[in-house]
């Protein structure tokens, strides 16, 4: 299980067995290069621990702990978490802030525990069989356990709607993700209890009284440079992607006014203008007198398609994987850290879908007799007719089936590649049911559900596997400052 993911970790590799508990790992190096080997356990060798990501503010909990009569032997993040659950089990779980994806063996009462960042940037793959309990950061893992294969159907229905599979489903029925901001405790007799330690905080329709826009942009511009500076933690060569845009902008723009040194930054453009944005990076390369690398590349995406799809694992339709592997490919070269901007987008309102939103409200006004009208015009016109994707959206029946119109895949060409039974059902009622844990109450305002759902369910099960895998695939660790979860807090506000 580990040798099939040996690109994410290819420094060093361990595994623990205790009677019928085998725990493994694959490391990539990043702080406390000479101690950090795991698992790793605690003074007495009762609790032990695999895990992948970074804990930021593990320094602040390592303080507290040894206060609390703990002895540490490495300066590892990694012995934290041990520590921490034999001190608070998973009550303690909300005290940590960074990017994680962990498993807790306690042998004293026979348990395993699986943990997962807040917003899923570290994947999580598990599976409950007669034989136990089987997990791991991809789905090749699994395979190579043995963990029965049979699709699941429902999950393919979804990706032909959504270009990707929602969390927790997976292309296996015995295959679940552990949900992002969640926990899952499984003991030695097969009892499994689930439960969430965080969910992302719904964001408010009005200001809040009490802050003052000059009180929100100083508490988001500190909260913003802090969330950079402890990202920037490391003991190997860090730098960041930057695209020209207003996200990656800023994270460098912080970077450089924190850093002593000049901040290495990555970016590539294309042949074609309309997509090359090198112009724009090269600005903010020289604002701040980055150490800039920049490349113009040619890829063959056909070549690349196996690569990527033996990384992906699973059905994944975001073209953007591509030059996202380009990018993380090229920036290995020089660092093993990269930060990035992603999160902006979903948290601050970037996305055009968004304001596509805004510009139909007045449709809500149209009798339902109109919306039947257009929703047949729209059926008729060929596909090529201007504005047959705009008819369709007027037409649906509430403003939330609008924004899944706007959102999936388009629904002509849906209905020309796929037979009756691979298609969703048309009503919103079953998406609402579906998407249970990503929507706001039924009757929220529209625009506030289309941030909810992008940064509980498109930010997770689209953008973050898309940098994990194909960062991974390189070896390279990507972290994300603007998806703290101090300051997604502060934006919902």
């Amino acid at each position: 299980m580990c040798d099939v993911i040996r690109y994410r970790g290819p420094d060093d590799e361990g595994v623990y067995i205790d009677g019928a508990c085998g725990i493994g790992m694959r490391r990539l190096s990043i702080i406390d290069l000479s101690t950090g080997h795991q698992p790793l356990s605690n003074e007495d060798g009762s609790i032990w621990v695999v895990f992948n990501g970074e804990i930021y503010n593990y320094q602040e909990l390592r303080q507290r702990l040894i206060g609390q009569g703990h002895r540490f032997r490495t300066n590892s993040d990694t012995e934290t978490l041990v520590h921490l659950y034999e001190q608070e089990g998973v009550e303690g779980l909300p005290a940590l802030r960074g990017m994680f994806a962990f498993c807790i063996w306690d042998s004293r009462n026979r348990r395993m525990l699986l943990v997962r960042d807040r917003f899923g940037k570290k994947p999580l793959y598990y599976a409950e069989t007669p034989a136990g309990l089987f997990f791991g950061s991809e789905l090749k893992c699994l395979r190579a356990a043995g963990v029965p294969l049979h699709l699941d159907e429902e999950a393919l229905r979804l990706y032909f709607q959504f270009a990707y599979i929602p969390d927790p489903r997976s292309p296996f029925r015995a295959i679940r993700k552990l949900r992002p901001g969640g926990w899952l405790l499984y003991d030695a007799l097969g009892h499994t209890r689930q439960g969430i330690y965080w969910k992302a905080p719904p964001p408010a329709a009005d200001p809040p009284p009490d802050l003052t826009e000059a009180q929100a942009r100083n508490a988001l511009r500190d909260l913003f440079d802090e969330s950079v500076r402890i990202r920037m933690m490391a003991d190997v060569p860090l730098g960041a992607f930057l695209s020209g845009g207003i996200d990656s902008s800023s994270v460098v723009a912080s970077m450089a006014l924190q850093s002593k040194e000049p901040i290495k930054t990555f970016s590539i453009g294309f042949e074609e203008s309309q997509f090359n944005e090198l112009p724009y990076a090269r600005l903010v390369a020289e604002r701040y007198k980055t150490e800039h690398h920049e490349s113009v590349v040619k890829p063959n995406s056909l070549d690349l398609l196996p690569k990527l799809v033996r990384h992906f694992d699973e059905p994944f339709g975001d073209s953007s994987a591509i030059p996202t592997y380009i990018v993380s490919q090229f920036a290995v070269q020089h660092v093993k850290v990269a930060l990035s901007g992603d999160g902006g987008d979903e948290l601050f309102g970037g996305y055009d879908s968004f304001f596509l939103q805004e510009r139909l409200r007045w449709a809500d006004r149209l009798p339902g007799i109109v919306r039947r009208g257009l929703s047949s015009l729209a059926n008729a016109l060929p596909y090529s007719a201007y504005g047959k994707n705009s008819l369709r959206m007027i037409s649906r029946p509430s403003a939330l089936e609008r924004y899944f119109e706007s959102n999936s895949a388009p629904y002509f060409i849906r209905k020309r590649l796929l037979r009756p039974e691979w298609a969703l059902p048309a009503d919103s009622a079953y998406l609402v049911k579906t998407f249970a844990d990503c929507l706001l109450p039924a009757g929220a305002d529209v625009l506030l559900q289309a941030f909810y759902f992008e940064t509980t369910a498109n930010l997770t099960g689209d953008m973050l596997m898309k940098v994990d895998r194909m960062s991974m695939a390189n070896s390279l660790e990507v972290r994300c400052p603007v998806l703290d979860h101090k300051l997604a807090e502060l934006a919902a506000r």
